[in-house]
């Protein structure tokens, strides 16, 4: 496929200016965990290691300061306009030790056993064939190197109290549009079986829930999300104007309650390794 594709194309949620805008937020929200899954697969300074998925680079310039400057950080990711983005972002900061292309993940390019590790947060969840991709960044580790990923293993298992059947019913939509542009919203099930396959050891296998509660920044990750996507659900026939109403009244009316609170879509962070 070529890389100069609309943007409606390229991802489901899109490559705009407020989806650009959502996944800052989201990094820094996620931050942490993420870290965390990092400092157990032995990211460090001086490796090499690969963003798989990149986008528009938020992890990609944490590797970087990570790595440090006699590391090097390579980004892939289908989108060109995300592409350019990281491009500029690492200019800007001087980091030259920061590489960025434009390309298909299940035609990935980089060479057998040239990095250290690897990382993919909510990518494979989107892609219609993981295990391809999986097998592809399992060629490019170096004996010893970490394939970290974290998705989710059961989206519609977000759960909001007090319950909402209105925001139950925008779960499985949102659901349902990942499948119907050939993602696995619970790919995180997969995971294991499918880094086995590509010759991985599995290291680890942790499970990831956090709650949120009004009036935090977790609070505020998946009504950006909703805010941005949502509309999109409406004008493809997804979602009806009258679900759409019914979903933030809902979703408003508990912002209000400070006895409210969600748990996170169940997620799982698998590491494996390169034998």
């Amino acid at each position: 496929m070529s890389t100069h594709i609309s943007e409606e194309r390229e991802y489901v949620l899109g490559t705009h200016d407020a989806e650009l805008e959502r996944l800052g937020y989201q990094h820094r929200v996620w931050a942490e965990p993420t870290a965390a899954a990092w400092e157990a697969a032995g990211f460090r300074r001086g490796a090499t290691l690969l963003d798989v998925g990149c986008g528009p680079g938020y992890v990609t310039l944490d590797l970087a300061d990570l790595v440090g400057a006699g590391g090097r950080v390579i980004g892939v990711d289908m989108s060109e306009r995300f592409i350019a983005h990281v491009r500029e972002q690492a200019a800007r900061r001087n980091l030259h030790h920061v590489e960025a292309r434009a390309e298909e993940l299940a035609m990935l390019s980089q060479p057998e056993a040239s990095v250290d590790g690897a990382f993919a947060r909510w990518v494979l969840c989107f892609v219609s064939d993981p295990g391809t991709v999986i097998r592809n960044v399992a060629r490019a580790l170096r004996p010893g190197g970490a394939f970290v990923v974290m998705d989710y293993s059961h989206y519609e298992g977000f759960r909001m109290g007090p319950p909402s059947r209105a925001i139950d019913r925008v779960l499985a939509v949102v659901a349902e549009s990942f499948r119907a542009h050939g993602g696995n919203p619970n790919v995180g099930m997969e995971l294991p079986r499918l880094m086995h396959d590509a010759r991985l050891e599995v290291r680890e296998i942790r499970p990831l829930v956090r709650a949120g509660r009004p009036g935090t920044a977790l609070w505020e990750w998946p009504s950006t999300f909703f805010r941005v996507f949502l509309p999109t659900l409406v004008e493809n026939g997804s979602l009806t104007e009258a679900e759409h109403a019914a979903f933030w009244a809902d979703y408003d009316a508990r912002t209000r309650d400070p006895a409210a609170f969600f748990m996170s879509p169940p997620m799982v962070t698998v590491i494996g390794v390169r034998r």
